[in-house]
């Protein structure tokens, strides 16, 4: 059975990967307490339910003092293929949704309940307090800037996958818009030869055939991508002996548009054989503020 548990910062887009894993056919429960994962898993095995998601929240380990982690290594003692999605962004970001949404953050009422006042600003840190030791054993996904539909696209990758040990993900990203919340290894070619400017090629991405290959027959780009190979390749056991399941490995330049794509597409084709492997480019869309919206969850 394949159970997809996804948690993360409220406003982070949490019912929008629940909606689209429900679209996918998985069975779905939301705002579950984090003390039922494991009878939920097991009625739901014995009903024949083969793939199913539930979404966590802060407010069920205030409420429950729930440890998901001991949940997780009981579940994956039983044969249960447990995935956590951990949906973030950055504080900036999440102040904004909630602001055009004109919703309360969770834990303000929570905190209403013993007496105290929580801004906005102060919910936010206080539930990123509460989530850091989910996070550690997440796949973490900084939606900021992040199109509805391009979430939706990376949950349907995440649930695709077959299960693996590690989760290693490629992804691209422009350092114009910022570093990725969620990123263990970084990457910058930003001292690659840029296409952007060829004029011929600065409509284009890392992604088709002219850019790439004018990047392939460039020695410095090769290099580069053999470095990045070789690093992965020395510290991956060793990540993987710390029983991390999901490792990110960022790759950015200027505006993520060409020479981050294509690294990041060279070092998934090297790593494709392993199970597990996944490729992402976070600027290949615009966004602009008002298709950017993702709605609080």
């Amino acid at each position: 059975m394949q159970l997809i548990i996804v948690t993360g910062l409220s406003g982070g887009g949490k019912s929008i990967a629940i909606r689209q894993l429900e679209d996918s056919g998985y069975y779905c429960i939301d705002n579950l307490p984090a003390e039922f994962l494991v009878p939920v898993a097991e009625s739901l095995e014995k009903t024949g339910v083969n793939t199913a998601a539930v979404a966590i929240d802060a407010r069920s380990l205030v409420l429950f003092k729930s440890s998901v982690t001991e949940t997780l290594d009981a579940l994956r003692a039983r044969g249960v293929d447990a995935r956590v999605l951990f949906l973030t962004a950055s504080n900036t970001e999440l102040v904004k949704r909630f602001s055009e949404t004109r919703r309360r953050h969770p834990l303000s009422a929570l905190a209403e309940k013993d007496d105290q006042e929580l801004t906005i600003d102060d919910a936010i840190a206080h539930e990123r307090s509460i989530l850091e030791p989910l996070a550690q054993v997440s796949h973490v996904m900084d939606t900021t800037r992040l199109l509805p539909s391009q979430l939706r696209r990376w949950v349907q990758q995440f649930a695709g996958e077959p299960e693996a040990k590690l989760t290693l993900t490629f992804e691209s990203f422009g350092f114009k818009r910022g570093l990725p919340f969620a990123s263990d290894l970084v990457f910058d070619v930003r001292c690659l030869p840029n296409p952007y400017y060829y004029p011929e090629m600065r409509h284009l991405t890392g992604l088709d055939q002219p850019v790439a290959d004018y990047l392939a027959g460039q020695p410095l780009v090769t290099e580069m991508v053999n470095d990045i190979i070789a690093f992965v390749e020395k510290w991956l056991p060793r990540y993987t002996a710390q029983n991390r399941h999901y490792l990110t490995v960022c790759i950015g330049c200027t505006g993520g548009q060409h020479r981050s794509v294509y690294v990041a597409e060279q070092l998934a084709k090297h790593f494709a054989s392993r199970s597990g492997t996944i490729v992402r480019h976070r600027a290949l869309e615009s966004v602009t503020p008002a298709e950017g919206k993702i709605q609080t969850v």
